[in-house]
């Protein structure tokens, strides 16, 4: 007996231990498992993201390259190497990097119970339940029909009722995460599509776990009948527990963590044990430990802001670290090599057709037969509700571990997971792309004929760091007039990050009909009260609102919101802003881009605020307002703008406006210099020449305006220029202004030799280095040009009245 004993000891493989003492102590590293782990963390994550980089052109969900990545990590492609294999996944190591990674697991489906609220499910629309219906049985039907021809082919004796269950599942699939994240991409959430495809998946998302829950029950190593049916009752005796039991306990937590005050630490910690041990009953009851941590995440509760910490304290770290490792373990179990000849492959394309065939065309018969739904948005519904995911990798992974699926079987389904999900966007996009429509209107800029016409300004903003300063402008262009009253839309722009989270934030501010900052989160919570406190204060009207998407595509959201709101004006911040030493610091390239596609694609006048304190870093109030503000004239229809923009200004009384024209030599034309060696001025194009006559005739109507009725507040002044450096001198007399205001495209040349902001034109790009003022804000300001914009965002429709004068904010990507 002894002598056996030691046999089976010996044929045992010797269990890593946890760290070596040094590659000095001539011991490898990576036979041990701490330095190993490290090793395939890094490698899976650098590896995988490398791919979801090179895949965003396509528009690809992060899971694509994630599924993508572990297929090559494994025996597909790296993992033929059998040197790379066992040198970075050798099968020692394979427990250690399951554990870990169904531990990130367990807590990013704990995340996913967080966003999902099951009171929302319960209020959906028949539309959406009749869609989702449609979109499980008929995929589930499908897929136990193609369960019988693959049990007579490549999986052969694979048991009869756990196979047939776990085909139906994995082809009635519908992930909502990326789903969600699709949408998100696709600008579709606020459509009628997105509303239901949305609905539709959170309830597919839900029946899914319950087929996935019977499934696993089915599939156990006892195949008595009697084993499976106290597997569910169990099941279902612990969601009963935790509705009684765990649900109260989370709501205590959350009831004593109010609205602006720091979450307790303890409580973080029995979330998350409560998360563990919930994982611990479930898998010893035998249907899986993801069934105890998603369930305690549905039960917390969503109208506090416990979820919200909770999902900050350990979403990049699940998310960012350990999730990938679960798709390189089912990438390593993965391999394309078993396909192999006619039948394997012809059994791929039937799977991918009835997948395929199943949720695209049981959502289109319902859409079209029974709601009458047009065939575009049919088609788009169809095939977003075929899309894939996690919870498809899950389904298939836990059938390979339960010796349900085989190899082959298994990689044909991954693959079939991947194509169906790879084709979303792209077959989304060519079928079905909403057209944005809108009123056509008439105030278009600040200059206009009837000055006392309400003036609305869509005033946008990144940060905190933002808001004093456009608080300041605006109070300093609100004017005097009872009748031209000022209407300010405070869009705060939010780039759509890859969390999870982000969807989630954008749903309830869709569902809430108000903007997140309802969370009063510290820093939202901040920017709104300050806007709340200055309406109090002020005449002006202050319209909240959030657009939140990708920063390649928000000058879509902000330009499409300016046309649906009527905007006279969008104001940008600029894309640097002003460190301790005077100097600009650049946030980054990608906010510099939004500012100039927003230029080429406005519907309306833009104005670009670069802030040096405008000031102070304080809201001033009204009766302290004393600023010295500057307009360059040049000539042209952008410095008419400014000009008419800065005698709105001039009506504040606490304003004081200096008008610098600047008129060449005589004998000289304006407004270019030709080269750098010499003095003669010349005008550059047809357009800014022509436009001269009427900017003379605006100018002297500007100075009769300005001696009758602004007087007091209003100075002007005409230099003659005979170069650049007199331009250059004229403009640094004026450094000790608060705000210069001038136009984008003066008929000028450039005062810099070369410069990193073409956005700001010829003039602007100077008033912005720090050469010539560390004291001075300045806004550059473009003319509404409707020639410019050859492809307008939004499609004008006479009958269209869009903008209602409510106050319902504009939410931009929705979910």
């Amino acid at each position: 007996m002894a002598a056996n004993t030691s046999n089976v000891t010996a044929a045992l493989p010797k269990p890593m231990k946890a760290t070596s003492n040094g590659a000095f102590q001539h011991e490898n590293p990576l036979d041990y498992a701490l330095p190993l782990l490290i090793l395939q963390i890094c490698l899976v994550v650098a590896f995988t993201r490398t791919l979801a980089f090179l895949l965003k052109p396509l528009r690809q969900p992060r899971v694509i390259a994630e599924i993508i990545g572990g297929i090559l990590l494994g025996p597909s492609a790296l993992g033929r190497s059998e040197r790379f294999l066992h040198t970075v996944f050798p099968p020692k190591s394979m427990t250690v990097l399951d554990t870990v990674a169904n531990i990130g697991l367990l807590f990013f489906l704990f995340l996913v119970g967080l966003e999902l609220d099951i009171r929302s499910i319960r209020r959906t629309g028949k539309k959406s339940l009749a869609i989702a219906g449609a979109g499980i049985t008929l995929p589930f039907l499908l897929g136990i029909g193609t369960s019988f021809v693959l049990r007579s082919t490549i999986s052969k004796g694979s048991a009869h009722a756990p196979f047939l269950v776990f085909m139906g599942v994995s082809l009635s699939i519908t992930a909502f995460p990326v789903l969600a994240r699709i949408l998100a991409e696709l600008k579709l959430l606020t459509t009628d599509v997105g509303r239901i495809a949305m609905s539709a998946a959170a309830v597919n998302d839900v029946v899914a776990w319950i087929l996935l829950a019977l499934a696993i029950a089915l599939s156990g190593s006892n195949t008595s009948p009697l084993i499976s049916l106290w597997v569910l009752l169990c099941g279902v005796g612990f969601v009963v527990f935790s509705v009684y039991v765990i649900r109260p306990l989370l709501e205590l937590m959350a009831r004593r963590s109010p609205d602006g005050e720091p979450v307790k630490e303890i409580y973080i910690c029995i979330t998350l044990s409560l998360v563990l041990a919930s994982s611990f009953v479930t898998d010893s009851i035998g249907i899986h430990a993801l069934f105890g941590a998603f369930v305690v995440g549905i039960l917390v509760p969503k109208d506090s802001p416990f979820p919200g910490v909770l999902i900050e304290k350990i979403e990049d770290l699940v998310a960012g670290l350990f999730l990938p490792l679960y798709f390189a373990s089912s990438g390593l179990k993965t391999n394309v090599a078993t396909i192999s000849g006619a039948q394997s492959w012809g059994l791929l394309v039937l799977v991918i057709a009835t997948a395929c065939f199943g949720k695209i065309i049981g959502t289109m018969l319902v859409s079209r037969m029974i709601f009458k739904v047009p065939f575009r948005e049919a088609a788009a519904l169809g095939f977003l509700m075929n899309t894939k995911g996690l919870v498809e990798l899950i389904v298939l992974n836990i059938g390979k571990d339960r010796k349900v699926l085989n190899d082959q079987t298994f990689a044909v389904l991954v693959l079939m997971a991947l194509f169906t999900t790879f084709i979303t966007t792209p077959i989304v996009m060519a079928v079905y792309k909403p057209a944005r429509k809108g009123a056509p209107y008439k105030n278009r800029t600040v200059k206009r004929k009837d000055l006392d016409t309400e003036l609305r300004l869509l005033a946008c903003f990144h940060s905190s760091r933002n808001i004093p300063t456009m608080i300041n402008l605006v109070e300093c262009s609100r004017g005097t007039r009872k009748r031209g009253r000022l209407c300010v839309y405070a869009m705060h722009l939010m780039e759509l990050s890859e969390r999870s989270s982000a969807i989630s934030m954008v749903h309830k501010a869709r569902k809430n009909g108000l903007p997140f900052w309802n969370k009063k989160r510290d820093d939202r919570d901040q920017m709104v009260i300050a806007f709340e406190a200055y309406q109090q204060l002020s005449s002006v009207t202050i319209r909240p609102m959030t657009a939140i998407s990708a920063l390649s595509t928000i000058y879509e959201d902000i330009c499409t919101s300016a046309h649906q709101k009527r905007a006279a004006m969008i104001l940008l911040p600029f894309h640097k802003h002003q460190r301790v030493d005077g100097s600009l610091e650049s946030l980054g390239h990608s906010l510099q881009e939004v500012n100039q596609r927003v230029l080429r694609h406005s519907p309306c006048s833009v104005g670009i605020l670069i802030d040096r304190g405008f000031g102070g870093t304080t809201q001033v109030s009204a009766s302290d307002v004393s600023y010295k503000i500057v307009v360059p004239f040049f000539g042209g229809s952008d410095d008419m703008e400014a000009l008419a923009y800065g005698m709105r200004m001039a009506e504040h009384p606490g304003i004081m406006l200096t008008v610098l024209k600047l008129v060449p030599a005589s004998g000289k034309t304006l407004f270019t210099l030709e080269g750098h060696d010499t003095n003669v001025i010349r005008v550059e194009n047809d357009k800014n020449y022509n436009s001269q006559a009427d900017s003379e005739i605006f100018f002297s109507e500007f100075v009769q305006h300005a001696a009758k009725q602004l007087q007091d507040s209003v100075t002007h002044e005409e230099r003659v220029v005979e170069s650049k450096a007199d331009v250059v001198a004229a403009l640094k007399s004026m450094s000790k202004s608060n705000l210069f205001m001038v136009g984008r495209m003066p008929p000028i040349a450039p005062l810099l030799i070369s410069t990193d902001t073409p956005e700001l034109g010829p003039v602007g790009s100077f008033l912005a280095t720090s050469n010539f003022s560390n004291t001075a804000s300045v806004l550059v300001i473009q003319h509404y040009n409707p020639n410019v914009n050859l492809h307008p965002l939004v499609q004008e429709k006479e009958n269209d009245d869009t903008d209602d004068g409510t106050d319902t904010p504009v939410l931009v990507d929705k979910y």
